[in-house]
């Protein structure tokens, strides 16, 4: 087992005391890094339970998420996850990362401070060699040039057959990256939303 890996479980067991809510966290995270975060507000419970509708959480041992933020999905596949499946959170905020290992005392989840375009080694890094699911809320549409198409490319390589790509974005640029590497793509649109979400599922067939 990697040294990443062992610093993040000991940084799991550690970390415990955070000032300010999570939306103060949210917030403060937003105007630091506005492009990285690209909203001003979480996602409400309807369209955390539209997107994750479709996991079949029998089959799900990793489950990756990328810029998990304060943790507003990542509390709810939590809830959803069996006792013995694991959670990879990416985000490429310091801060945020920070956040998550003192709100959550659950030695499934494993904060990770990093891109989201290196998410084939670090799930390697932490002793897997493959995703079930793979989440991202990341804003395509402002990402660096070349970065969305790395991690959509990467993301279908990590994932097993018969695993998926579910995306909530609010605009449609995301499938545009999609499109390449996942032959089939589900899309939903969830109203009650600050601003209305879009949502896609990418299955690897």
């Amino acid at each position: 087992m990697s040294s990443s890996w062992e610093e993040a479980r000991r940084e799991n067991r550690i970390a415990r005391n955070a000032g300010g809510g999570p939306l103060w966290h949210f917030l403060r995270g937003f105007i630091k890094h506005p492009v990285m975060v690209g909203a001003a507000l979480p996602s409400s419970k309807a369209t955390i339970d539209k997107v994750l509708a479709k996991v079949d959480w029998s089959k799900c041992k990793l489950f990756v998420e990328y810029g998990p933020g304060v943790g507003t999905f990542t509390e709810h596949v939590l809830n959803r996850m069996a006792p013995d499946a694991t959670l990879i959170a990416i985000d490429t905020n310091p801060d945020f990362i920070r956040y998550l290992r003192r709100k959550f005392a659950d030695s499934r989840l494993f904060p990770v401070t990093g891109s989201a375009a290196d998410v084939r080694q670090i799930v390697a890094d932490c002793g897997f060699d493959h995703a079930d699911y793979v989440l991202s809320g990341l804003p395509f549409s402002t990402l660096p040039n070349n970065v969305g198409p790395e991690i959509a490319a990467e993301t279908h390589e990590v994932l097993r057959p018969g695993g998926c790509f579910l995306v909530y974005q609010y605009t449609a640029k995301a499938r545009d990256f999609m499109v390449p590497h996942f032959e089939r793509i589900d899309r939903a649109l969830e109203w009650l939303n600050i601003p209305p979400c879009q949502i896609f599922w990418g299955w690897k067939d």
